[in-house]
């Protein structure tokens, strides 16, 4: 693929340039609580802008009915690109109606405007062929040349990810091209020891990169409430821990598989364990108890992984040559639960090994506990999209920037 290196050596003065850049940022009202993946596309805008061109930034934000919601409205992430530019950037109040062209209209070179959220278009997620590709017909009309840096939404086959790239001269932005760079490094130039940390919610969704990782990687870390699902696999008494009873035969495979193949598939040995989940609004303590994996009471639900887990698992990391992490250890939002995240990612900071955050929660709690970002190989901007690549999928944005 082409990237925004070849576009900017052809020269973009006085080209109006869409960028699809992935401001889908938390909200707490109108407020902004992480502003990572505005800071993520800032390289490539300035890059454009620095150069001349007239630059149209687009995104999703939440998911919005297909019509305009002020709930999920792109504003506060325009203001907070203007503050991190040091400039000022316009708002357009529609995506693709009088107010964007009027704002594409007035922008001079080296101007930067954002349009509204591209979800308020129902022809941005239609699975109907023809009203997406109406819907991108609209947004090319705004626009000379594409750049696609939106890697968090790269796996969605939507007008502006998707349909779009096909209308105009197409290149990968910064983002996009180290994203992939460094999805390289996790498929087909791998060092080892390759050691992956997975953890998050549910088991079902992190199968399919599973399956193919036991053909990969050297060791599997499972965290998080998909945990229990492999602890029950093994035959423990999980509580009323989060588990995915459907599963277990596919899990109990994968063990097996990992077993014959020589990958070590390493589990909790003790758990965070109460009687009911946090609050996380006011944090309340919890006071929860430790218990071995094995004898989890049955009226109790695991919350995090234990002290002696959080050492197994940094011994684990520790000889590391490559490292994915994706998933938080527990409910990490909930300081009383956030010890075996925090031990994770600790255990990152501190390997010589190339490390990868792979988006999602774990970028947020890196994040939320404070780390400093630099301190890690790569901290990925879609968790999803990084998935659906490690699993071998084709996600249709990279397809959409190959020539």
């Amino acid at each position: 693929m082409k990237t925004i290196d070849e576009l900017l050596s052809e020269g973009v003065a006085g080209k109006r340039v869409f960028v699809r850049a992935d401001l889908n940022v938390p909200l707490d009202g109108t407020t902004i609580t992480d502003d990572g993946r505005i800071r993520a596309v800032l390289p490539t805008v300035k890059a454009l802008a620095e150069a001349g061109a007239r630059v149209v930034v687009a995104s999703h934000l939440g998911r919005p009915k297909g019509a305009p919601d002020p709930a999920f409205s792109l504003a506060p992430a325009a203001a907070r690109l203007g503050e991190l530019l040091g400039t000022d950037v316009s708002f357009a109040t529609d995506t693709v109606g009088d107010s964007a062209q009027g704002v594409v209209a007035g922008l001079a070179d080296g101007q930067v405007a954002v349009v509204e959220n591209l979800r308020f278009n129902a022809g941005e997620t239609s699975k109907d062929d023809a009203e997406r590709a109406a819907f991108a017909d609209r947004l090319a009309a705004l626009a000379d040349v594409y750049v696609g840096d939106g890697f968090g939404a790269v796996h969605r086959k939507h007008a502006s990810v998707y349909d779009l790239p096909a209308r105009l001269p197409h290149y990968a932005g910064h983002l996009i091209a180290t994203e992939v760079g460094v999805l390289k490094k996790l498929t087909d130039d791998v060092q080892r020891p390759y050691v992956v940390a997975l953890g998050g919610a549910k088991v079902s969704d992190k199968l399919a990169v599973i399956d193919q990782l036991l053909g990969k990687a050297d060791r599997l870390l499972i965290g998080g409430g998909m945990a229990y699902t492999f602890l029950k696999a093994k035959g423990y008494e999980v509580g009323i821990s989060l588990l995915q009873e459907d599963q277990i035969p596919v899990v109990t495979e994968y063990l097996e598989r990992a077993e014959k193949s020589g990958v070590e598939i390493v589990l909790p040995v003790d758990v965070l364990v109460a009687s009911e989940f946090p609050d996380l609004r006011t944090k309340a303590p919890a006071h929860p108890t430790t218990v071995a994996a094995d004898a989890i009471p049955a009226d109790q639900e695991g919350l995090d992984i234990g002290p002696e887990t959080r050492k197994l698992y940094a011994s684990k990391l520790a000889d590391a040559a490559t490292v994915f992490w994706n998933g938080p250890m527990g409910v990490f939002e909930h300081p009383d639960y956030a010890e075996g995240t925090k031990a994770v990612a600790q255990a990152l900071v501190d390997s010589k090994g190339f490390t990868v955050v792979g988006g999602g929660d774990s970028a947020a709690a890196v994040r939320t506990l404070g780390f400093d970002e630099t301190a890690f190989g790569h901290i990925s901007t879609g968790g999803g999209a990084s998935l659906e690549y490690l699993e071998g999928k084709t996600l249709p944005g990279l397809a959409a920037l190959e020539d």
